[in-house]
């Protein structure tokens, strides 16, 4: 194998065109450019200093071809197996890979997954409104841009702060700038009392045809879960999202025993193995994981093969915060992919754009890839330099009392 046919660079851009961006790029002797996405939010450094000081050395004068050899590579070969931190970086690793492998050959990635199994990849994006009536307007606004799904968010009564929703009704963005993370004060007994009947509200106001969503961010006890489940029955969701800590799998269980309402969970997972348990005994109806934090093409790929045989289907995670390299890569996995139901978009500023240059595109409640060669996407490098990184956390939530709960 000649130099020309190994990698020679890996290089990792930190950028923060409104918000902060980890981006890996690898060069081929051949002087072909695979880009992979590594944002982590909130943790973005640390994926940058893993990537740059511990795996970028172990790429140099490596076959590019070998896709799924260098995930085995990454991942068996180090003993601290797993995690959000090493899991996204070998999928930022096995994007760029795969984008290469697509240029290399002339082809788009979805090509070399087995070829498209539909037109487009129907997507669904956020709508928010501090009360029903803004929540509303909010989904009037979304349906208007040609959304066909939408996932709503709503405040909540003698509260100040609610996940997913800012009191202007604007764009949200958790991730907020600072030396320390926000923090918001959380009634679960509020939530449920107000979430069911705001709920509805939405539902009777666009009639049967809208999927809706709803998320719960892990705010919610088992029994706690159960009851909101059946309380939305009649709302007929497309599904209800992380209604539990997904670290304590067995509850879900008691969730599904007490409602039919579709259940929706994985965001927060890095491998199959955390999926596997959920889809073999199909307690829940939808995995939500994402391309990059979960390992990459080659590991998605494995989570949706699995999911197939139990009639489970993927919706993979896509908030601002996944850029448009990782959703480049959903995509051309959920062309491919017969089990793969909807992808989150929640879009992004227009300079974010700018600097991630994509051939992937949006129009009538469907994200399209485009044919270009790889994924599809070139980064502006002199561009992401002018926006260098800036400090940014999630927020920490607590209850009433002053103990934490679940964010």
């Amino acid at each position: 194998m000649s130099k020309h046919d190994t990698i020679v660079a890996a290089d990792v851009l930190v950028t923060s065109p409104g918000r902060n961006f980890v981006t890996l790029k690898i060069t081929t002797g051949e002087g072909l450019v695979g880009w992979g996405d590594a944002t982590l939010n909130g943790r973005e450094l640390a994926v940058a200093s893993y990537l740059r000081d511990h795996v970028a050395p172990l790429l140099v004068g490596r076959d590019p071809a070998r896709i799924e050899d260098t995930w085995q590579y990454l991942y068996r070969g180090v003993y601290w197996r797993r995690g959000p931190v090493t899991m996204t970086a070998i999928g930022a690793v096995d994007l760029a890979l795969w984008d290469i492998k697509g240029k290399t050959t002339g082809q788009p990635v979805y090509q070399l997954l087995g070829g498209a199994v539909r037109d487009r990849v129907l997507t669904y994006t956020h709508a928010t409104g501090w009360d029903v009536p803004q929540l509303l307007d909010s989904v009037d606004t979304q349906r208007e841009r040609g959304f066909l799904a939408v996932r709503a968010q709503m405040g909540v009564p003698g509260l100040d702060t609610v996940y997913g929703v800012t009191r202007e009704a604007a764009g949200y963005e958790p991730a907020g700038r600072g030396t320390a993370p926000a923090e918001e004060v959380w009634d679960t007994a509020a939530y449920l009392r107000h979430a069911p009947g705001a709920l509805a509200a939405v539902r009777d106001h666009v009639g049967p045809d809208l999927h809706l969503l709803h998320d719960s961010h892990h705010r919610l006890t088992p029994n706690e879960a159960a009851r909101l489940g059946r309380a939305l029955e009649d709302v007929d969701l497309f599904w209800l999202e992380d209604v539990t800590p997904a670290e304590n799998q067995e509850v879900l269980r008691h969730v599904r025993r007490h409602t039919t309402t579709p259940l929706a969970i994985g965001e927060v997972f890095n491998t199959v193995w955390e999926c596997q348990s959920l889809i073999t005994e199909q307690l829940i109806d939808y995995v939500r994981t994402c391309v990059t934090h979960a390992g990459g093409i080659s590991s998605l790929r494995r989570i949706a093969a699995l999911a197939d045989v139990w009639q489970v289907r993927l919706g993979p995670h896509g908030p601002s915060d996944v850029s448009p390299v990782a959703l480049a890569a959903s995509l051309h996995v959920g062309l491919a992919t017969p089990n793969f139901a909807i992808q989150e978009y929640m879009g992004y500023e227009p300079l974010v754009h700018e600097v991630f240059r994509h051939d992937w595109s949006y129009a009538d409640g469907y994200l399209s890839t485009g044919d270009s060669p790889g994924l599809g996407v070139d980064v502006d490098e002199d561009l992401a330099a002018r926006f260098p990184y800036e400090r940014a956390y999630l927020p920490v939530a607590r209850r009433r009392d002053g103990s934490m709960t679940d964010w």
